[in-house]
């Protein structure tokens, strides 16, 4: 009789931590099920802002072409100021990938611009944002490579 009690109170025993284990088990089961899955590509709204200096050997800027990147989204809200604060009068248009900014007036030799990209959309993670410029002077068609700006990602 004795053996039998202590039998029946192991398998007791073992039935509860079983039970307990099992519950344990189905709790993190439901935490698993209930958890949010971010998407992989997460973006952020950034503001790119890049210098250009206009050398005093030049012609006056009439243009400014700029190809983004492919990884980011450029708005509409582009900029441009002189280095003393002062706005730029600007139009701008669009083909594909390339933002071209029109001075309607001129932009004289030996100025220094800032150019801000408002509301960018870029990747929280990658590589950098590269994007390439080109000039165009007055009276002339040729576009004038002028360099890259580069923005990393965070």
């Amino acid at each position: 009789m004795k053996k039998t009690l202590i039998y029946i109170g192991t398998v007791f025993a073992i039935s509860t931590i079983a039970s307990i284990f099992l519950d344990s088990a189905n709790a993190k089961e439901t935490n698993i099920d209930n958890n949010l899955q971010y998407p992989t590509n997460s973006w952020r709204l950034v503001k790119h802002t890049f210098r250009l200096n206009i050398p005093q050997n030049n012609n006056a800027l009439s243009q400014l072409i700029i190809e983004t990147p492919s990884t980011v989204a450029v708005s509409n809200e582009i900029e441009v100021w002189d280095v003393n604060g002062q706005k730029i009068n600007i139009n701008i248009s669009v083909k594909g990938r390339q933002i071209i900014i029109e001075f309607p007036e001129k932009v004289i030799p030996n100025t220094k611009l800032l150019v801000n990209f408002n509301k960018v959309q870029q990747p929280v993670t990658g590589s950098n944002s590269v994007y390439r410029l080109w000039a165009k002077v007055v009276g002339s068609e040729v576009e004038i490579p002028i360099g890259v700006a580069q923005f990393p990602t965070f």
